[in-house]
């Protein structure tokens, strides 16, 4: 009877598998990895709280009675309150808070999500190119991301802010500019690999040429990797524009982020705390999310799990 039973809970998946692909829905890859990213319950709670923030972010400030730029001159100073519709409170101008606080969440994650997609685009070329060409050509560029990863990161940035003037659209090429390093180096990695796979081998053979074969073949196969890779380096921009915009390098007036309010916050923490409080807890609401979705991402799609 145990024989029996041990043998029956063993068929049981192929079972499954079996009834899947007979009612049009076949096992495959993607949805085994998707299975994997909703049974992750930390993933799931952190893309609920991400969207959440985002949608309020984009129509948040919409349905607010104040902007995040005119004051409320009976409201001055004000702590968070219901009944005078500050519910975040007032800074020391009489700006709202909570409006501050939804728009500069919004300029945050617009100015991570094109910083991302910057250094997404040169990381992915850059070592795609150089994973596939190899030999001498392989190293030199190799050896040119060495030489950019010396260089002190955030004091390059503020020299291009000094330099060419504190621009919101520099920022986001600056940082975008100095984050496609690591991204580079697990491209090539991945296109090490890919080149020596058989269908590349047949491209060659079929006299391809070698950039459509790194544009048509080795560039689609690293979407996994990129895209995981891509929502990890979210909350690192995240972060390096608030330390920016905190030392006053960053986003500046009449914009703010979430950098500037936590900055503007740190000054008066002692009489406005909330003025730290609230940007500061919906700043590490971000990160956390992020951190935990590109977690699961990864788990998800990592092939050792496949």
């Amino acid at each position: 009877m145990t024989l029996f039973t041990d043998k029956r809970a063993a068929l049981e998946p192929f079972a499954t598998i079996q009834a899947e692909a007979m009612h049009g829905k076949p096992r495959s890859l993607t949805r085994d990895a998707m299975r994997r990213l909703f049974a992750n319950k930390a993933a799931m709670v952190s893309l609920v709280v991400l969207v959440s923030i985002i949608l309020a972010a984009i129509a948040g400030p919409w349905f607010l009675p104040f902007d995040y730029e005119t004051p409320d001159w009976a409201a001055f100073r004000e702590p968070p309150s219901w009944a005078s519709g500050h519910y975040f409170g007032t800074d020391q101008n009489g700006r709202d808070l909570l409006a501050r606080t939804l728009y500069g969440t919004r300029v945050s994650l617009l100015v991570a999500l094109i910083a991302t997609l910057v250094s997404v685009v040169v990381g992915v070329l850059y070592g795609a190119v150089s994973g596939f060409l190899g030999g001498r050509i392989d190293q030199a560029m190799m050896r040119f991301v060495d030489v950019m990863y010396a260089l002190p990161y955030i004091l390059f940035v503020i020299l291009l802010m000094v330099m060419f003037g504190r621009n919101v659209y520099l920022l986001f090429a600056a940082i975008g500019l100095l984050e496609w390093l690591t991204m580079a180096r697990i491209v090539r990695g991945q296109t090490l690999s890919l080149k020596e796979r058989e269908f590349i081998e047949a491209a060659r053979a079929a006299g391809v040429s070698t950039f459509t074969i790194i544009r048509r073949h080795i560039v689609p196969n690293l979407i996994g990797p990129v895209v995981i890779f891509a929502t990890l380096t979210v909350p690192e921009i995240i972060v390096t524009e608030s330390f920016l915009s905190y030392l006053g390098f960053g986003v500046q007036e009449p914009l703010t982020s979430l950098g500037t309010l936590i900055s503007e916050g740190a000054d008066t923490m002692e009489t406005m705390p909330w003025l730290l409080g609230f940007p500061g807890l919906v700043l590490v609401s971000l990160l956390l999310a992020f951190a935990f979705v590109g977690d699961g991402l990864r788990d998800a799609f990592d092939p050792k799990d496949r």
